[in-house]
């Protein structure tokens, strides 16, 4: 230890070991290599910046080389130089291969910008779904059929890319499917794997379409090994199908005057056959009765009061009003307040100004 800590102390403390510096400057080839030098060390991080490192570095090392072979006239400066430059060679040639294989189809590039990198999606896992597809993009013509009402199987779940295509059911307009929106989604929530159904409505492209499709199969056994594309593509088709029953809301609106909340069970109500009055009921089954039994029913009590005397009015120019209608009573629903079916046919029967929802004979004819 003291002959080392000596020979330390001789380095730092005594003077250089050279008897005397060089006068001349190195050459420009020298100088060049350690500018290259400098700035590839200045590169930053991901990968564009290890593209400027790399290339820096390797520029230098290179001009390292040239310098040792004709000014500096030294082999191991050579080698080192050289073996320097090819591993940044190296380097470079692999980020190339990696900026090659991350590259995507521009349709599914703008896919990605567009629906799943504002989600923050990684690439690898878009890569996955992509790759389930078989990074196919298909076409639909004008007035092509992607689905026929109670014949297409559901078999696939398809998102539209490009164009805009028609839904409809029993030759009723329904809504319309634009781009970056799942085709059938409904159909696809509608089932459990295991299951198989067909379609209930019809879609056809208005305008040239292009979309891309997963198989049904194959998307399955995706989203039970991959529990993020699973939860992801739980949040999609969700939202897309709130989005398309806010679409067919909007149209209730637009008709009546008066936007009904499509989370309300009695909306169906709205749409089906009108129920029968329980009162009229009632009293149709007590008139069965006491004509089995033999009485006659009682006629109801009035009250008759003497006309007083005085002149016959002249007849009546305007119309009798026509009687108001009882409400139908409420079913109870166990609390003090109105449950969400509460809302019966009656509610939108008053709106001012709107025609009665009985007046249509099909859902079709009430959602046109």
């Amino acid at each position: 230890m003291s002959a080392n800590s000596s020979t330390v102390a001789q380095l730092l403390w005594q003077g250089p070991v050279c008897i005397g510096w060089n006068q001349d400057l190195e050459g420009a080839v020298y100088h060049l290599a350690n500018c290259f030098l400098l700035l590839g060390f200045m590169g930053g991080s991901g990968v564009y910046g290890c593209f400027y490192l790399f290339g820096f570095l390797g520029t230098g090392y290179l001009c390292c080389v040239l310098w040792g072979w004709f000014d500096a006239c030294g082999l191991d400066i050579v080698l080192w130089s050289l073996l320097l430059t090819t591993a940044c060679l190296l380097q470079l040639a692999h980020l190339v291969f990696r900026l090659h294989e991350d590259t995507l189809p521009e349709e599914f590039g703008l896919l990605y910008r567009t629906l799943y990198l504002p989600l923050q999606v990684p690439l690898q896992a878009y890569k996955e779904i992509v790759h389930c597809c078989e990074e196919q993009v298909l076409t639909l013509a004008t007035e092509q059929t992607y689905a026929v009402e109670g014949e297409t199987p559901i078999n696939r779940l398809s998102l539209l890319l490009s164009g805009r295509v028609r839904v409809s059911q029993d030759g009723q307009f329904l809504h319309y499917i634009f781009p970056y929106q799942f085709m059938d989604s409904p159909e696809w929530e509608s089932l459990q794997p295991s299951e198989e159904g067909v379609f209930q409505v019809t879609l056809t492209a208005e305008t040239a379409c292009s979309y891309i499709s997963w198989p049904r199969k194959s998307l399955h056994l995706l989203l039970a090994k991959e529990r993020y594309i699973s939860r992801l593509f739980s949040a999609l088709l969700g939202y897309d199908i709130s989005e398309k029953l806010y679409g067919l809301n909007d149209k209730l609106f637009a008709k009546f005057g008066l936007r009904f909340d499509i989370r309300l069970p009695s909306l169906y109500h709205v749409l089906g056959p009108a129920a029968p009055d329980p009162g009229l009921e009632s009293t149709e089954e007590d008139e069965d009765i006491q004509e089995a039994a033999g009485t006659p029913p009682r006629a109801p009590a009035t009250n008759v009061r003497p006309a007083p005397p005085c002149s016959p009015t002249p007849a009546a120019t305007d119309p009798p009003a026509p009687p108001s209608r009882a409400r139908m009573s409420r079913p109870d629903s166990g609390t003090l307040g109105e449950d969400s079916s509460s809302l019966v046919l009656e509610d939108f029967e008053e709106v001012s100004g709107s025609e009665s929802l009985m007046d249509y004979r099909s859902d079709g004819e009430y959602m046109r």
